[in-house]
Parts: structure tokens; sequence; C-alpha cells
């Protein structure tokens, strides 16, 4: 997930394939990183962050829950450890960690943006409000207290993995709860699995409701 605002761009999370969706996308520049959770699939592309540090030659930003930060540290401590230095020639990712707290909103490359916690089973994991615009991924419930940050969005963007139940993620009928009572003008649904193929799925999906896609570019006002 990418956010390009007020001339920011706000990348969300590092998945494993990141170095080709930000080439597919046509990326050349990351302002900050927001994480959501310290998942594998959430993380582990962080290494692809040196072609943006190179470039900058300082500290790229990178916000999440403290324990996710306290996470990354440690599975990606040679990029945080300042004893370990690339021989010549060669580079590692410049990153300056910064927890954030839900509910308080924080000013992220001149960017307003809203922490919102939802819980992903045992863990916690971080949505972000942007605007008119939010991103939940992983989440088993979205609480009382997080709808009410959800109100009067354009755009939401909320995970769904299959249609059973699971224990860690919401279904796609719970996520159709879950957007329906927010009541976004649009909503996708992403985090989904080969189970359901994409045109199956947007026709059995209410109005105003579908699934994401890779590469798609939504626009807000």
């Amino acid at each position: 997930m990418l956010f390009e605002l007020d001339g920011a761009t706000l990348l969300v999370d590092t998945p494993p394939e990141l170095r080709l969706q930000l080439l597919a996308a046509g990326v050349h520049n990351v302002d900050a990183v927001l994480y959501t959770h310290e998942h594998a699939d959430h993380i582990t592309g962080i290494d692809d962050l040196r072609a943006f540090t190179s470039r900058l030659r300082r500290p790229l930003p990178i916000h999440g829950p403290a324990e996710t930060l306290d996470r990354i540290r440690t599975a990606f401590a040679y990029i945080f450890d300042d004893a370990v230095q690339p021989p010549e020639g060669t580079s590692k990712p410049l990153l300056a960690p910064v927890a954030l707290e839900p509910g308080v909103e924080t000013v992220v490359a001149g960017v307003p943006i809203l922490p919102l916690a939802v819980d992903h089973g045992d863990l916690r994991v971080f949505g972000y409000r942007i605007g008119a615009c939010a991103y939940i991924t992983d989440a088993k419930l979205v609480g009382p207290d997080v709808r009410a940050h959800l109100l009067d969005l354009d755009v939401l963007v909320l995970n769904a993995l299959w249609w059973r139940p699971h224990p860690r993620h919401l279904s796609i009928p719970e996520a159709i709860a879950v957007a329906q009572e927010v009541g976004a003008t649009r909503t996708l649904l992403t985090h989904l699995t080969h189970e359901t193929g994409h045109a199956e799925l947007a026709a059995a999906l209410p109005p105003g409701i579908e699934p994401a896609c890779d590469g798609l570019v939504v626009e807000v006002a």
C-alpha cells in the first residue's frame, strides 16, 4: 500500500516482493514507512529500502507500534547496529524508528496520520487513517472505538481472507459487516487468497464493496 499526497510518499509495510512492486508502480521516492505489525509478510522486504536511503543520504523514518519496531531491530540487527558498516561500494538501509501511539494523530512527512489499533488474534496491528482514506489489514476485530474513527471515509481498504471463519483474520462475511457499518463510499477488500477468484468475488459483494487487485490506483479528493 502506498499513499501519495501533498508531495509526500508514504509506504505501508515492506513485504518480501517490495522491490518488484515498487518497480512495477514506478515509485522513485519514499519519504516514510508506516508499519502495521511484525509478521514476515509485512517486514522482510526491508532491505530494499536501501535504494532510497542511498540517495537520501539521511535516515528514512519508519513508524509503527513500538513492539513491531523492536522486533524489526532484532530481526534485522545489521541495519541498526552502528558497529556493522558495509564495505566500501556497498550499502545498508539507513533507518530511523519512530514509535506511534494508537489514537494519537501524528504528522509524518508533513502529512497528518491517525494510527488505529486492531486485534489480529493475540497481536496488536496498526491501521492508518490518512484524510478520507483508511487502510486496515490483518484484523480479526475492528472494535467500536476504531470504527468511530472511520466515519466519513471516501475509501476504506480492509482485509478479508476467505468465506469461512479464521481465528486471526476477518472472513469475507465479517469484512462485509464491518464495511457496511463504517459506510465508506468505497470499500476495497485486500489480503485475499486464491480460494476466491476476482470476478467471482466482485459479483458476490454488495454495492460499494469490491476486491482490490495488484497495481490498483485510487484517487481520493
